[in-house]
């Protein structure tokens, strides 16, 4: 396996942990926060979230920035 990709797969890993306590604390929160506040953080979260998956998938799918898997050291 690729350096590159051993340590995308890392940095995955550590990011969901982090946004999965954060949304949990975030949830936690707005049960005392007004329903448009709760549902306005839970919408940016969404997004980011999103944006996060269509950069990785990008990069994991994308042949043209694996020319360096072929060299072998």
């Amino acid at each position: 396996m690729p350096l590159d990709k051993l340590v995308l797969i890392l940095v995955c890993v550590i990011a969901a942990a982090g946004v999965t306590i954060w949304l949990a604390m975030t949830l936690a929160v707005t049960s005392q926060l007004p329903t448009f506040a709760g549902a306005a953080v839970l919408s940016v979260a969404a997004l980011c979230a999103y944006v996060a998956w269509r950069v990785i998938s990008e990069r994991v799918n994308n042949k043209d920035d694996d020319h360096y898997d072929s060299f072998r050291n």
